[in-house]
């Protein structure tokens, strides 16, 4: 007698093999979709994908308490640097070309006496730092050093130049990932410090 050929099974091995290789495809899907959604509020809708939603809006800004920028002249950035002022934390460095293309606009921004602009250096070197100061000017009343990025992480730091608008309360209103321009600045930025009650002039 002729025994009937065996079905081929599928094993739970084979499948939790086909499982675990959609997975990566499920992940890039999601990314591309989200990307994707990105660049159409952006084309469509005139949304800048720079101003990137924040959990910290909102919320009480992450404590400081970072050393000085030696040989900066600036005190360090702790809590006392930012209390009860209206305070930009930007987060820059001097291997950073963007932070350059920025650095005009933050100067332009510290003439307003009503507005605090502080810094966290992010893993900078010291001369570098203060040689990117030297030849661009500083527009920082506080320098807080942050070499192994650890403040960054606090701070949800996406990438740098990056920049937070915090209220005299400690709550953050804003954030701007990327350098500022006109448009940022316009849309963003002044908006935001027009709610925290400072009157502002936008060319």
């Amino acid at each position: 007698m002729t025994e009937a050929p065996h079905e081929n099974k599928p094993t739970s091995g084979g499948t939790s093999r086909y499982t675990l290789a959609l997975i990566p495809l499920v992940v890039f899907g999601g990314i591309a979709a989200t990307a994707a959604k990105m660049l159409y509020d952006q084309d469509f809708h005139g949304k800048n994908i720079a101003e990137i939603p924040s959990v910290l809006i909102g919320n009480k800004a992450p404590s400081l308490n970072l050393p000085p920028l030696e040989g900066s002249g600036l005190p360090a950035l702790t809590d006392e640097a930012v209390k009860g002022k209206l305070t930009l934390v930007n987060v820059f460095a001097s291997w950073c070309i963007p932070c350059r293309e920025e650095h005009p606009i933050l100067k332009e921004l510290a003439k307003d006496n009503q507005l605090n602009i502080v810094a966290i250096n992010y893993k900078d070197k010291n001369d570098n730092a203060l040689r990117f100061l030297g030849e661009l000017g500083n527009p920082y009343r506080a320098i807080g050093v942050d070499p192994n990025g650890k403040a960054a992480i606090d701070w949800g730091v996406y990438g740098i130049p990056e920049s937070y608008l915090v209220a005299p309360d400690g709550t953050i209103l804003y954030k701007r990932v990327g350098p500022f321009d006109d448009l940022g600045l316009k849309e963003g930025l002044f908006p935001a410090m027009e709610k925290a009650g400072l009157s502002v002039r936008a060319e």
